[in-house]
């Protein structure tokens, strides 16, 4: 589980610079990036979600 939860983390910290990028310079390729990792951090916390939900139903 710390695993993935690490990897979340990084994730964030990876999309800082294109999030500062897209919003500040108004770089729209970077626009792309963020909706991407974004997309790709959803699919994680959703992974997380599913794991954490079946640890709770087994104990």
């Amino acid at each position: 589980m710390a695993k993935r939860f690490e990897e979340l983390r990084e994730k964030v910290m990876q999309l800082e610079a294109d999030f500062e990028k897209f919003y500040d310079k108004n770089n729209q390729a970077a626009g792309t990036r963020v909706r991407k990792g974004m997309q790709e951090m959803k699919n994680l916390a959703q992974e997380i979600r599913i794991e954490v939900q079946s640890i709770k139903n087994q104990g």
